[in-house]
């Protein structure tokens, strides 16, 4: 499972300057990773351990990828004097071409508030004390997979609130399978679809992107498969036989699954009249008579007007029950799904408009692609990485930045990205988790756990583990 990526050429190029721009002395550079505010006001930590058994564990640093760094980064440079392959080698020949780093960071699946140290990261050998900070390029990428499980869990907070507004008692548990995963084809690589679609997977378990589980098992070592999917149409499949044969294509479909449940996407012609005269009236006995459920997706349009009428044409030809929160609820043969146009503020209104029209939420389910693995970035969260600790010549030092800058007044005021400043812990006190200086609160103790040292990972998740940290309370 190990990469086949040299790890001598991935970070950022000015890196590769650094062991010569530190301050002559440094023996020890200590950084820590938070998320600095954003969209959400607590984050999901999930996804380093991916990185580490991909990326850093074991022997990754070979004279083979030494050679290959010493060809390749003079040329970035133009010049002989940046890239040091001693430095590398030193590594190579003291460690046995393993990492003398050690991080520590809260256990997978931890929900924690923003502003609040995450990871630390530091050299165990003080003539590494540049690598600590040259990881930073890779490291930093657990911005995604905390991102997206931080996305996915604020959606589910939207949902299991409105199902317990408005869906049956007896329903309550399958809002598990209310936000389904459709952003393979929208991610920008394999592997973003992988590390994204086991983030989603902490909080939901519909999903189509099955890499998402993959990871899940080989990384997580994930006792079942999370990601679960349903036999489905899509546009090729109906417009086959034309306008004319949509009818026969929505009939084959159900006989094709007469049990279970299968979705069909209905919008190819006029998803009004799909609903109305095609699973409304000519195959309503079909429907009905089958041991499953019919899922009809509408597929363009404003989702909240399409969704309205849709539901106002299947409600008028198959009837509804009052459910006891006193919302309709279709027969359990037919539900609906949407999966144009979805992202959480999508969902905020769709749901809000059933609410207010009578509609129970356990009619509808969601599909959600490019806007839960794709549309988001580093700074949804604001997440950073920074140096709060040094020691030089033998001394400690901390190390922090406090930028200014201008209002819209004009007036100079203090920057968010002010950083944090010597070693930090993260403590649980007074019902939450407070960062602090580690020598600070010494009757709390550091919820940070050591994960990795010196090329080997010290502590593990289990997706079960993980999924459970990050439940809603």
């Amino acid at each position: 499972m190990k990469t086949k990526e040299n790890i001598l050429l991935l970070a950022d190029a000015y890196k590769y300057s650094h062991h010569k721009l530190y301050y002559p002395g440094t023996s020890t550079i200590y950084s820590y990773l938070e998320s600095r505010g954003g969209q959400f006001n607590e984050t999901v930590f999930f996804g380093l351990q991916y990185f580490l058994k991909h990326y850093l564990e074991g022997v990754v640093i070979t004279k083979e990828k030494i050679d290959e760094a010493a060809e390749f980064l003079p040329q970035v440079f133009g010049r002989d004097d940046v890239f040091d392959r001693s430095k590398f080698d030193y590594i190579l020949n003291k460690h046995g071409g393993k990492l003398p780093i050690r991080i520590k960071a809260v256990p997978e699946g931890t929900v924690v508030p923003v502003n609040n140290v995450l990871m630390t990261i530091e050299n165990t050998d003080p003539e590494c004390f540049w690598l600590s900070n040259f990881l930073e390029t890779l490291l930093m990428q657990v911005w995604y997979p905390n991102t997206v499980s931080t996305l996915s869990r604020e959606i589910r907070k939207v949902v299991a609130s409105y199902f317990k507004d408005t869906a049956s008692s007896s329903v309550q548990d399958s809002v598990d399978f209310v936000l389904n995963d459709f952003g393979f084809r929208g991610a920008s690589s394999v592997e973003s679809a992988g590390v994204g679609g086991a983030a989603h997977l902490i909080n939901f378990r519909g999903s189509d992107t099955i890499i998402g589980s993959m990871l899940a098992k080989n990384y997580y070592n994930a006792q079942q498969v999370y990601g679960l999917s349903v036999p489905a149409t899509e546009h090729s499949v109906c417009t086959l036989l034309g306008e004319e044969g949509e009818l026969e294509v929505f009939r084959h479909v159900l006989k094709t699954f007469p049990t279970g449940i299968v979705a069909c996407v209905s919008d190819s012609f006029d998803i009004f009249r799909a609903c109305s005269d095609y699973w409304g009236e000519e195959l309503k006995e079909l429907v009905l008579s089958r041991d499953g459920v019919l899922v009809i997706r509408p597929d363009s349009g404003d989702p909240i007007f399409t969704l309205l009428k849709v539901f106002a044409i299947l409600m008028n030809k198959f009837g509804y029950t009052i459910n006891d929160k006193g919302y309709k609820v279709l027969p359990p043969q037919v539900r609906v799904l949407q999966g144009d146009g979805v992202n959480i503020d999508t969902i905020r209104f769709i749901y809000g408009a059933l609410k207010v029209n009578g509609i129970s939420a356990e009619n509808l389910v969601l599909g959600m692609g490019g806007a839960l693995l794709q549309k988001v970035d580093r700074d949804t969260q604001k997440f950073a990485f920074k140096c709060s600790y040094a020691e030089i010549n033998g001394q400690p030092t901390d190390v922090q930045k406090h930028p200014v800058e201008l209002d819209s007044h004009g007036q100079l005021v203090q920057s968010f990205k002010k950083s944090k400043a010597g070693k930090l812990k993260l403590i649980w006190k007074d019902d939450s988790y407070q960062t602090v200086r580690q020598e600070n609160e010494p009757g709390f103790e550091d919820k940070m756990i050591t994960v990795f040292e010196n090329g080997e990972i010290t502590n593990t998740s289990l997706f079960e583990d993980v999924r459970e940290r990050a439940k809603l309370k």
